[in-house]
């Protein structure tokens, strides 16, 4: 079994697509970091509406571009890559635009915005992967999408940091955080663009025998719904039971959720390539494991009380962030090596459609299983979690990159990464 080798920044920015491309993700995530936090105070505290109406508006964002992924994907099919990616960020700019036209009381502007700012936000993490898969390969590329990942997270920090420095400045100060962004995006769409990544499936098919089916991937698909609660354990889940539950003071949530941010930053790729000396199957279940864990361990630490409890809650946190970077690192490299290169963009707009129905529901479902007390919560989430890792580490692989998927460094690529 082959080791892991050496982690080169310069061979990492090349997988990922290039500094240019490097710039853009950064330009893009920094813009999202300024905005999307604040989206929900921008409808109620500018435009002055209701706060169920903007979340309505919201909610009917994230569902349409969910529609449009199949779409999508046969568009990244047909070999687009660097204009779909420019394509998700342009049609957030449009987003802006419309919300900086809106005036006060306007709900159907406000809904057009976040219908446009939810397609892109939709549309980016499936053409993101679909470039990446392009320009790299074999454990490379899942070091290259890690790398994304933690870049994107730092970002989107960094902005969020900065938006909440300027909201003293009240509605003024949250119309130009949106200004600013739309600029971020309209820089990000360009430098996108200008990679001019375009792939070619039909050779690729013809030159690799890659004429197999589409990935089923079913099991896979299903258990990353519930995979995907753990993006909202530290927003959702974990500032709902310390506050209301533990009566714990609210510096523990921030807290908690800058430890979840850093950590995803600084070990997202070392923790990647930790992992693959391993096959890419049984990763992603030993991430399920890993977070199912860490559910029992909140069941454990809330009887605590308010001594004990909030720091123990912040120390399972940390084995709760070392799960989701687990799966993060594993889960899309998984249908990038099961897809055959002719169908990789419907493979990824299927998984982005449970991922993003993963997070479209687990808020609710998340505060429906808190009501009924923490052995609902924890002990649901904790099952539900195993129940998938069960089911991802069962299913057979039938299409042509099951062996790449299960093989080890020296078969699926032991590059030196970046």
């Amino acid at each position: 079994m082959a080791t892991t080798t050496k982690i080169r920044p310069g061979a990492l920015v090349r997988a990922s697509g290039g500094p240019r491309y490097a710039v853009a993700l950064a330009v893009d995530a920094l813009g999202t970091g300024l905005l999307r936090p604040f989206l929900l105070l921008y409808g109620v505290t500018v435009l002055r509406l209701s706060a169920p109406v903007t979340g309505i508006a919201m909610t009917v964002g994230v569902v349409v571009g969910l529609v449009c992924m199949p779409a999508v994907g046969r568009w990244l099919d047909r070999g687009a890559r660097s204009t779909v990616v420019a394509a998700s960020m342009l049609v957030r700019v449009l987003g802006v635009a419309l919300l900086l036209a809106a005036p006060a009381g306007h709900v159907r502007l406000f809904t057009a915005a976040a219908l446009f700012l939810g397609i892109g936000n939709q549309v980016w993490p499936a053409a993101h992967a679909a470039l990446v898969a392009t320009v790299s390969h074999g454990r490379e590329r899942d070091a290259a999408l890690a790398g994304g990942r933690a870049l994107r997270n730092a970002g989107l920090g960094v902005g969020a940091l900065l938006a909440t420095a300027c909201l003293a400045g009240g509605t003024s100060a949250l119309q130009a955080l949106a200004a600013v962004t739309g600029v971020a995006y309209l820089a990000a769409a360009a430098l996108a663009w200008s990679v001019q990544v375009h792939a070619h499936p039909a050779a690729a098919a013809a030159n690799d025998g890659d004429d197999g089916p589409a990935p089923r991937m079913r099991a896979l698909l299903a258990a990353n719904v519930i995979y995907v609660f753990c993006l909202n354990v530290p927003e959702i889940a974990l500032p709902l039971v310390l506050v209301t539950q533990m009566h714990a003071s609210p510096v523990w949530s921030a807290a908690i959720f800058v430890a979840n941010t850093v950590l995803v930053v600084t070990l997202q790729v070392p923790v990647t390539v930790l992992m693959s000396r391993f096959p890419r199957r049984t990763v992603l279940a030993l991430a399920g494991v890993v977070l199912a864990a860490s559910y029992l361990g909140f069941l454990a630490a809330i009887p605590l009380g308010d001594g004990w409890g909030a720091p123990a809650v912040a120390a399972v946190s940390v084995v709760c962030t070392i799960g989701e970077i687990i799966y993060a690192g594993s889960a899309t490299a998984l249908v990038t090596a099961l897809a055959p290169a002719r169908l990789l963009g419907r493979a990824l707009a299927r998984f982005q459609l449970s991922t993003g129905f993963g997070l479209a529901v687990s808020p609710a479902v998340i505060t429906a299983l808190a009501s009924h007390g923490s052995a609902a919560l924890w002990g649901g989430l904790s099952a539900a979690t195993l129940l998938s890792a069960t089911a991802v580490a069962t299913e057979k692989d039938q299409e042509r990159g099951s062996a790449l998927a299960a093989a080890g460094p020296e078969q699926a690529g032991g590059e030196s990464y970046g």
